[in-house]
């Protein structure tokens, strides 16, 4: 309709209709009229609601004349919605003279004229047409309509798509809660007379800062000296294998059966590592740490026992976090990882689904990594890649919440980013790997498919959270173009409904509760929506290495730095973590500006629907460029 159209009067005619029902009926008709042109109005769509029967009858104004019939006799209210204004009461009447006549004015005054709808960029969804007689009028553009009915269909593929993983997150937090009411089970007592030989492996490349803690940590583990072996499996091309060589030579002086394995040839990374080691490893078990960990003296007592069955091919623990409370960045991850060690491992362990070695801070069974097809390196994530192939091949996982192995949280969003990367694009390359195997294998659970294909595509949730935050913006501009699309809208409900499944999830989760339930929930809230916004905005990095999965783009395992602080005052900066602005750092602080202007405008506008969660992710981005800014210009 024309941008500034305002309406002189509408004329309600009311004739006796014939009605063959008891109920009295009325044929109303009105005239709607350009107040400044004095031109009948067409394509401005008008409501009756009968406060009798509370039916809705629905018309369009064509040639300026509406008409609708058989309208119920008592209190009637008559809505007008054109596509350039929001909705508006025009007149409340009884439909109870034989004629009556209703004159409704309209000025500059009025709520209805003043409340134009909000657009920050064109209106795309009307042209205008001339007839023959010189007059025009307005028409809704075919090609625009059709495309905002793609981009709502897009749209609400990622809110089905967000709302399936919340869906199967809820029901992980569900399985979790009914796993703590049943009676635990016994916990098996280490008995040193059968302990099996173990090699402990503890791959590294280039950890200058931290090489020599876990070489010391492992070197201690309570267990007999003459069954444990210690294989540090080393890549590094800088001082680090110095500082290893040293270390070693210590610890073996001191009776320690440790070897210093060192590759020059990187072939595999990780992966490649663990694998060419499996000829030296003399263990029928094999427990593996990152560098960055600090396991208790007592790990091993506390997990060998759990081999109690000769199907148990994997022993995984809860991760620790050494570094917690050094800012915010580690809190929220924190906050994040404990998620997935309480209620995915947990969750998925009590009811029998797969679940994954992590890397570290777990025991293989080494006949069971042979069985499983041994280590491969066709992806950047073989932990799970290797977790899953076991597992079909009909090995059980066992998950100890109760164990904790603590380990460094990344100190810089670089190094987060990094890290997060990994895991993403890992995720999505076991996805393409595995998904038809999981299909296929015979033997399996249905279930266990269904929640296995939702694990391995877990990554995946961040390019919809990307497509969806984007999209929105454009929904908005729909929502102001297209009044038949309106209804659309409502579907962001899917969306709120995914975020308290989420927030469920998370509770459950939550470590920091103190019993006072009330407290609790606020701290709890408040570090729930951090760690909404800042995840939501880490979609575009994460999105863009998911992609890079599907895609098989291959690229070097990039390691995630350490730094062996625990307070701020002690970093001082770490070669390691390279720091530079990218393309997607400046995406990044567009992201923010855009989102963060939308939130003002619709606040200003009283258009609130979307506001918080623009709000959220307008504070998101702005915290992860900042922080890289802020990261850059240190490093510098």
């Amino acid at each position: 309709m024309r941008m500034f159209v305002t309406f002189l009067f509408l004329l309600l005619v009311f004739s006796v209709g014939a009605s063959t029902t008891p109920l009295k009926t009325k044929k109303i008709r009105g005239f709607i009229v350009d107040f400044k042109t004095k031109e009948k109005v067409d394509e401005v769509a008008v409501e009756l609601l009968s406060s009798v029967t509370g039916q809705r009858f629905k018309t369009k104004a064509s040639n300026g004349e509406f008409i609708f019939s058989q309208v119920p006799i008592g209190k009637c209210v008559l809505l007008l919605t054109d596509q350039d204004y929001v909705s508006d009461t025009l007149a409340t009447f009884e439909t109870n003279a034989r004629e009556h006549r209703i004159h409704y004015t309209f000025n500059k005054d009025q709520p209805f004229l003043a409340q134009l709808k909000v657009t920050w960029f064109f209106n795309w969804g009307n042209r205008k047409v001339v007839l023959a007689n010189g007059k025009t009028y307005v028409q809704e553009h075919y090609w625009s309509h059709l495309l905002a009915k793609i981009i709502l269909v897009i749209y609400a593929f990622c809110l089905i798509m967000i709302f399936y993983y919340s869906v199967i997150q809820l029901s992980l937090a569900v399985n979790y809660r009914k796993s703590k009411k049943k009676a635990g089970v016994p916990t098996p007592i280490f008995d040193p007379s059968k302990a099996p030989k173990v090699t402990v492996q503890l791959p590294m490349y280039n950890e200058m800062f931290v090489a020599e803690r876990i070489i010391e940590k492992t070197a201690k583990f309570n267990y007999p000296k003459d069954k444990l072996q210690i294989q540090v499996l080393d890549d590094s091309t800088d001082e680090t294998k110095d500082i290893i060589a040293r270390k070693v030579a210590e610890i073996a002086a001191q009776g320690v059966n440790i070897q210093h394995v060192h590759r020059v040839d990187r072939t595999g990374y990780k992966a490649g590592a663990l694998d060419a080691a499996m000829g030296e490893v003399q263990g029928e078990f094999i427990a593996i740490f990152d560098a960055d960990f600090v396991p208790d003296e007592d790990f091993l007592l506390r997990t060998i026992p759990y081999f109690n069955h000769e199907n148990i091919g994997v022993v995984q623990t809860r991760w620790g976090h050494l570094n917690k409370s050094y800012s915010i960045l580690t809190e929220l991850q924190a906050f994040g990882l404990n998620g997935h060690f309480a209620i995915e491992q947990q969750g998925r362990n009590a009811s029998g689904h797969f679940i994954n070695f992590n890397g570290t801070a777990g025991i293989w069974r080494k006949s069971c990594i042979e069985d499983a097809g041994g280590w491969e390196h066709d992806t950047i994530t073989e932990d799970l890649d290797l977790s899953y192939r076991a597992q079909m091949k009909g090995w059980k996982f066992t998950y100890l919440e109760d164990v904790e192995s603590p380990a460094e949280l990344p100190i810089t969003m670089s190094a987060l980013k990094s890290q997060q990367h990994r895991w993403m694009k890992g995720g999505a390359e076991v996805f393409i790997k595995i998904r038809k195997r999981l299909v296929v294998q015979k033997g399996l659970r249905f279930t266990d498919r269904i929640h296995g294909l939702a694990h391995l595509f877990n990554s995946s949730v961040f390019l919809f959270i990307l497509i969806l935050s984007i999209l929105s913006l454009v929904i908005l501009h729909i929502k102001d173009s297209f009044s038949d699309l309106n209804f659309f809208v409502q579907f962001g409900a899917f969306f709120i409904s995914s975020t308290l499944f989420l927030a469920f999830y998370y509770w459950n989760s939550y470590r920091d509760k103190t019993g006072n339930f009330f407290p609790d929930l606020m701290r709890f809230a408040k570090r729930f929506i951090q760690f909404l916004s800042v995840s939501m905005a880490l979609s575009l990095s994460n999105a863009v290495a998911v992609i890079e999965g599907y895609l098989r783009i291959k690229s070097s395992f990039v390691r995630t730095p350490k730094f062996n602080v625990a307070r701020k005052d002690e970093f001082s900066g770490n070669h390691y973590d390279k720091k530079s602005l990218s393309i997607l750092n400046i995406a990044e602080g567009i992201l923010m500006l855009a989102f963060g202007y939308t939130a003002l405008i619709r606040t200003i506008y009283g258009d609130l629907g979307m506001v918080p969660f623009h709000a959220m992710l307008a504070v998101g981005y702005g915290v992860i460029f900042f922080s890289t800014i802020q990261e850059v210009r240190k490093g510098k």
